[in-house]
């Protein structure tokens, strides 16, 4: 066979389809077009072929042409989907027009005609992909008579400006002209209800700053809405800006509550300020003292205030206001621990009584916490106050058990300062040193959240601060930390500092205080103590800060930056690199994640993740000995680590747990540590348990920290949950001991079944710190809510740890939690529809959360003479009703209807769409669960508030039909 039969053999078998696109093109029919349509065609032919005529000049005939030209296009209708007509028939002539164009502008032709034909070369070139030609011809053209060409030319022009902004950085006068077409664009996304466009298009430019000059009372509510629902997924500092920009806007259309909850957003009090100075009126400044309540922002103070706003601010009235809800609830009776345990209905095999008899006093103790939680803030209870003797149940715990029973009559006249000190009065003169301390404890739990002018706790607590005695001492410190938790009261600043820089006492006692100034600064950056903190690890010895108390000292520290970001703690960070100890990649790791809560950063949240799958380079070494046979039998799981609770210290695998090369100071520690003091240890396998947290202790934070810096973030929340089970398969001990806190720490008082139904797996892994820590997470994300699935999960377990003290302990520590107030209060930190995370309730999570690490030191702790279960009560702090309550001009509460409802995000969406699904109609006062929001149902009141939560003040309407 010839080359040429070949050829046409193989043209013979290609299909049609392959044939070249060029001879495709000619041997295609052209589209048959409709008369009208092939009217336009040659009209429009007709005046293009006029400019393109060589002897064409820019004169007056040629301008009446591309006027021509300009009107057909404008008035051409067509779908959304399909180009418009006349702009699909002159693309064939773009690139001819675009010479007659530059021989126009080279010559001396007139410049309005040269004008004219750039503006309309600008809205043909929409329909090129290449290059930034609409954009081009529009800088070279007139900007008046640019809304004329529509929303689509708008929008593609707003994209080529974005583009070419940030390929032209550097030349600030094109820069400039950009920012300025770029201002004329932004009016006519407002007009036309694209505010989202508008905004995307100033940040892009970044002159966000500008937006406020554009709204208007009809544009200015969904414009600020986008912008704050944008900030989470923003990078500082255009986050800041945008905050910046929308409490301007607020400000300037005299919405006072939502601008003042972007100043708290901010940690701004100038702005707060602002906001007060404002606005003459008194009802509205009681209305943001009740928001700035909720905050307990209790140190603000504004020129000019009353009586009733300085209450308002400083929450005297929460105790009041709770009263009446629980009245009006019917649940002022008080409930005994066993109304929560409901021991009939445990399946307990071993045949003995749910609450135990193996470890009684440490059982009658959780029935105290447990007492204490129901009964909350109600101040009546039928356990630990009985007429016949007070201190009845308080002799039936022992050491330690006695101060936290003690100080659970503070918890149970929580904000109600008057009637807890009488209570408390007494156990103060008891000649026990655990009663007397557990009253100084207690005075510091009922002043929590609430403070005036006598700041009676402070009074109390302050000569016992430097008490010889450690346990009045260390309850006294603990106490003014829950007292004057974000206060930022310079009293409590004075009393507590030196303890922190003195390295002769206790470091125990340093780190309480270093803790205390951490929660009464929260997120202050607050400079003297940060210096006094840093510079007490550089001078303490590296045998001290292996004690397990430096966790606290280092918790103390973050909670300064606690909602800061990045900025404050680069000095922090680098001044925390000086300390040559393993313990200072923890320092760094606890201070960073304190920086970006709530910020759902996912730079930080990959490194975070990063940290938690690193393995050390020794444990590689052991991996190759894995398959040996201990000769003493002892079983070793994957990781490397002895299963046995009561395996020598000899035989656990420390090295296994480095995570950098051993420097000479890093050995030094060790060996110190391996032969160290050992506080608070009863035997040789705690202190080798201690030895592993010790050099891994980051990546316990580091798990923490994911859940800390997710929470801000819906879709970073569900995501870091899914990344929590990965972590829990593939961890080594610590993360896995650690995963079930983080998972409680994310979902706090949101009983999601996939997030409890996953813990109550956890709580019957075989290494009970694990499962200890679980219990304690279905208690948490349980909280306040009486989950009734949860209840009998939490019954089941104390069937379960019927012979284990410890987990049973902390089975009744989450029954107590879980029906918190009878089902009334919160540990949320989301406030004003979850808009605000409170840095102080974030601050009391995370602190039980960090001692948790290690409960065996800490809660469950046994040893005599140091803090143990009292860390329990720094949860007092974050606690508060989850309740709605309506007021008048006079502040007493009144019944009004309101819907309640899931809430729904309406951002970006055409006109007023419903915020709320799924209602029901109720009469406040009323309780609203996580993610639910309340609406009044009718306009016969108007709200002082844009968020209906917490006490809400009601002004009749006179425009209303009710009044009419």
């Amino acid at each position: 066979m010839t080359k040429d039969d070949d050829t046409k053999a193989a043209a013979a078998k290609a299909p049609a389809s392959k044939a070249p696109v060029h001879d495709a093109k000619k041997a295609a029919p052209e589209e048959e077009l409709n008369e009208e349509d092939q009217q336009l065609k040659d009209e429009l032919e007709s005046l293009v072929e006029s400019l393109l005529d060589p002897s064409a000049t820019a004169n007056s005939a040629a301008s009446a042409t591309i006027d021509k030209l300009k009107k057909l296009i404008q008035e051409s209708t067509t779908s959304m989907t399909a180009v418009p007509k006349p702009l699909k028939f002159l693309r064939p002539f773009y690139p001819q027009l675009i010479e007659v164009y530059d021989k126009w502008a080279a010559s001396d032709a007139k410049d309005a005609v040269v004008v004219s034909l750039a503006d309309m070369l600008s809205v043909i070139a929409t329909t090129y992909s290449e290059g930034h030609d609409s954009l081009k011809y529009r800088l070279l053209s007139n900007l008046d008579d640019i809304a004329t060409w529509g929303h689509e030319y708008m929008r593609h022009l707003a994209l080529e400006i974005g583009e070419s902004y940030q390929e032209m950085l550097g030349d600030d006068e094109y820069i400039n002209r950009l920012v300025h077409l770029g201002l004329e664009i932004v009016p006519f996304f407002l007009k036309h209800n694209a505010e989202a466009d508008a905004v995307d298009l100033l940040l892009e430019l970044e002159v966000i700053d500008k937006l406020p000059q554009f709204v208007d009372e009809s544009t200015f509510s969904r414009v600020c809405l986008y912008m704050v629902s944008c900030v989470p997924l923003l990078s500082p500092p255009d986050d800041k800006a945008f905050l910046n920009t929308a409490y301007q806007i607020y400000l300037a259309h005299k919405q006072w509550t939502q601008a003042i909850t972007l100043a708290i957003k901010l940690g701004d009090h100038d702005k707060m300020r602002e906001v007060f100075d404002s606005t003459k009126d008194e009802n509205v400044h009681r209305q943001l003292g009740f928001i700035l309540s909720q905050e307990n922002i209790h140190y603000f103070h504004y020129h000019g205030e009353s009586a009733e706003v300085s209450e308002a601010i400083a929450n005297t009235k929460l105790t009041e206001y709770y009263h009446y809800l629980v009245k009006e609830l019917n649940l002022l009776d008080p409930k005994v621990p066993e109304d929560i345990y409901k021991s009939h209905l445990e399946n307990n095999k071993f045949g003995l009584a749910a609450s135990g008899t193996i470890d009684s006093a440490k059982q009658n103790l959780a029935a105290a916490f447990v007492n204490m939680f129901i009964n909350l803030g109600y101040g009546s209870d039928k356990l630990v106050q009985t007429e016949e003797d007070n201190k009845s149940w308080i002799y039936k715990t022992k050491g330690a058990g006695m101060v936290s029973t003690t100080a659970s009559l503070g918890a149970i006249y929580q904000w109600n300062i008057q009637e807890g000190l009488q209570v408390l009065d007494k156990y103060t003169y008891s000649s026990e040193p655990e009663i007397k301390a557990g009253a100084l404890l207690g005075t510091g739990v009922v002043s929590t959240n609430v403070h005036d002018e006598v700041d009676a706790a402070y009074a109390l607590l302050q000569e016992y601060v430097n008490d010889p005695n450690k346990l009045l001492q260390s309850s006294a410190i603990i106490g003014l930390g829950i007292a004057f938790a974000g206060s930022a009261n310079e009293d409590v600043l004075q009393l507590l500092l030196p303890l922190v820089s003195d390295t002769d006492i206790n470091f125990e006692i340093s780190s309480l205080a270093a803790l205390a100034l951490g929660h009464t600064f929260v997120g202050s950056c607050h400079g003297d103590i940060t210096s006094t903190i840093l510079q007490t690890l550089l001078e303490r010895d590296s045998s001290q800060l292996n004690n397990k108390f430096f966790k606290l000292l280092a918790l103390g520290l973050g909670l300064l930056y606690m909602g800061t970001n990045a900025d404050s703690v680069e000095d922090v960070l680098e001044t925390i690199d000086a300390i040559e100890h393993p313990i200072a990649k923890t320092l760094k790791v606890l201070v960073n994640i304190c920086a970006y809560a709530g910020t759902g950063n996912v730079l930080q949240i990959q490194t975070l993740l990063q940290m938690c799958t690193a393995k050390p380079k020794r444990e590689k070494e052991a991996k190759e000995d894995k398959e040996e046979v201990d000769p003493k039998g002892e079983v070793q799981d994957k990781d490397g680590d002895i299963v046995m609770q009561d395996a020598p210290a000899a035989t656990a695998p420390t090295d296994a747990m480095d995570v950098e090369p051993e420097t000479t100071e890093a050995a030094e520690a060790k060996d110190a540590l391996d032969g160290g003091e050992g506080e608070g240890d009863d035997d040789v396998a705690d202190d080798a348990t201690d030895d592993e947290d010790d050099e891994e202790l980051y990546q316990g934070i580091a798990v923490l920290g994911l859940a800390l810096i997710a929470m801000g973030e819906d879709i970073g929340q569900d995501m870091v949950l899914r990344h929590f089970s990965h972590l829990m398969h593939y961890g080594n001990s610590l993360i896995k001991r650690t995963v079930p806190l983080a998972m409680g720490l994310v979902s706090a008082s949101n009983p999601q079944m996939k997030v409890f139904d996953t813990l109550s797996r956890y709580s019957h892994d075989p290494d009970l710190e694990v499962a200890q820590n679980a219990i304690y997470s279905m208690g948490l994300v349980g909280a306040g809510t009486n989950n009734a699935r949860l209840a009998q999960l939490l019954r089941q377990l104390a069937s379960y740890y019927i012979k284990s003290p410890d987990s049973l302990f902390m089975v009744r520590i989450a029954q107590g939690l879980l029906h918190m107030g009878k089902g009334v209060l919160t540990l949320n930190p989301f406030n004003a529809e979850r808009s605000i995370l409170s840095k102080l309730s974030l601050a009391s999570l995370l602190t039980l959360s960090v001692t948790l690490l290690d409960p065996k030191s800490f809660v469950l702790s046994e040893s005599q003479g140091s803090v143990s279960h009292q860390m329990l009560y720094f949860l007092c702090p974050a606690i508060k009703p989850r309740m709605l309550i309506t007021v008048d001009e006079d502040l007493q509460p009144i019944k009004v209807n309101v819907r309640v409802g899931q809430s729904v995000d309406v951002v970006g969406q055409a006109g007023k769409p419903k915020t709320i699904t799924g209602w029901v109609t109720q009469s406040t006062p009323v309780l609203l669960n996580y993610g639910e929001r309340a609406e009044l149902e009718n306009d016969e009141y108007i709200s002082l508030s844009h968020s209906l939560e917490g006490v809400v003040i009601l002004l009749k309407n006179p425009d209303s039909e009710e009044a009419a």
